[in-house]
C-alpha cells in the first residue's frame, strides 16, 4: 500500500474565483477540446478519468481546453462548483471562460429557427410514454421514434392542440444512419432518426445543443465516454445539415463497479471527497487515474503531456472496487 501524503483539507481546494486557468499562449490554438458536464452532483472517479483524459488529448495536440456546464436539465444547486473544485484539485486546468449553456438560449432558438425554415423540423404531440409502446422505427435502433407526428395535417395538429398536448420540434431526417470516425474505434456508422430539437417545454434538446455549442466555441476535438458513441452520428450528421464543422471524436472506455455496471456513486468510496475522508490526497487520485490508462504515476498532469498516445490507451473498461484501491497499489 503507498502511503500517501498529508491530507489535503477541502477548504485548501481553489474555489471558483481562484480556479487554475492555462497561460494565454503568445499565438492562440488552432483548435480546442472540452469536458461538458452536467451539474446534477459530484463527480465519481469515472468522470475524473474522462475530463483527464479530455485534458490530455486536449493539451498533447496543442488545442486550447474549454469547461463547459451542460446546465439545461438536472441541476443540483452547488453542484457546478464543486466540479470545478475536483477538476482543480487534481491538477486540471481550463482556458476561460466556463460557459453556461443557460445562458445561450437564443443561439439554440437561432439554430431551430434556421432548420425549420428549411423545411427540416415538425411538431411532435407524442408522450413519453407512447413513444416508449410505438413500434421502432423501421431500420432504427431500439427505441428510434418512429415518425408517428410526421406527416400530420394541418387540421390533426391544431386537434392536440387544441387539447392541451405540448409540442416538442423535432428533426426531420433524410437519413437512417451517418457516419463517423473515432480516433479509438475507427469508422462508426450508426442510426439517425427524427431526434427532438426541442422539448414541449421549450427547453432546447442535448443534441441539438451540444452541436451549438461546439462549433461557436471552436471545438474540434470532443473526448467523452464510450456510452455516448451511438449518439455521435446524429450529432454529426445535424452539424452538417447546419454548415458547421463535425469535431474529431475520441470516445474513452467507462469505469465499471464490479458488478459490471456504469460506475455510480452508490458504489462506495468513489468521489474525490469520499478518498480525501480516508486520508488520501488529490495526487494520490490522481496517481490511481494515470495509473489505471497504463500512463505513469505523476502528481501533476501536466508532467505526461509530452508522453501521451492515444493509441496506447486501454480499450477495455476500468474495473474499480473501491474497497480495494489502496490494496491494488
Amino acid at each position: 500500500m503507498r502511503t500517501s501524503a498529508p491530507r489535503l483539507a477541502w477548504a485548501d481546494v481553489p474555489t471558483d474565483a481562484s480556479h487554475p486557468q492555462h497561460p494565454v499562449p503568445a499565438t492562440p490554438p488552432t483548435g480546442y477540446g472540452r469536458f461538458a458536464p452536467s451539474p446534477s452532483g459530484d463527480f465519481h472517479l469515472g468522470n475524473l478519468r474522462t475530463a483527464l483524459l479530455a485534458w490530455l488529448f486536449a493539451r498533447s495536440t496543442g488545442r486550447g481546453f474549454l469547461m463547459r456546464i451542460e446546465d439545461l436539465d438536472r441541476v443540483k444547486a452547488g453542484a457546478a462548483e464543486r466540479q470545478l473544485d475536483d477538476l482543480a484539485a487534481i491538477g486540471l486546468d481550463w482556458d476561460p471562460p466556463v460557459v453556461k449553456q443557460s445562458e445561450r438560449l437564443p443561439h439554440y432558438e437561432q439554430a431551430t429557427d434556421r432548420l425549420t425554415t428549411a423545411g427540416l423540423t415538425y411538431e411532435c404531440f407524442c408522450t413519453r410514454k407512447e413513444i416508449q409502446q410505438a413500434a421502432t422505427a423501421p431500420h432504427g435502433p431500439m427505441g428510434a421514434y418512429p415518425g408517428t407526428c410526421r406527416d400530420l395535417t394541418d387540421a390533426e395538429r391544431a386537434q392536440r392542440r387544441a387539447a392541451g398536448r405540448p409540442a416538442a420540434l423535432r428533426l426531420r431526417a433524410a437519413v437512417t444512419d451517418f457516419e463517423i470516425t473515432d480516433e479509438l474505434h475507427g469508422r462508426y456508422r450508426g442510426a439517425v432518426d427524427d431526434l427532438v430539437l426541442r422539448r414541449g417545454d421549450g427547453t432546447p434538446a442535448y443534441n441539438l445543443a451540444v452541436v451549438v455549442d461546439d462549433a461557436d466555441q471552436g471545438v474540434d476535438q470532443v473526448v467523452r465516454g464510450d456510452d455516448l458513441l451511438s449518439s455521435t452520428p446524429r450529432q454529426a450528421y445535424l452539424a452538417t445539415l447546419l454548415g458547421l464543422p463535425v469535431p474529431q471524436y475520441a470516445h474513452v472506455p467507462l469505469v465499471l463497479n464490479t458488478s459490471g455496471q456504469r460506475l455510480a456513486k452508490r458504489d462506495g468510496a468513489v468521489t474525490l471527497r469520499d478518498r480525501l475522508a480516508l486520508g488520501e490526497t488529490p495526487e494520490y487520485v490522481l496517481g490511481l487515474l494515470t495509473t489505471s490508462l497504463g500512463l505513469p504515476e505523476v502528481t501533476d498532469p501536466a508532467q505526461l503531456t509530452g508522453h501521451f498516445h492515444p493509441e496506447n490507451l486501454p480499450r477495455e473498461p476500468w474495473t474499480l472496487d473501491p474497497d480495494g484501491l489502496s490494496q491494488t497499489r
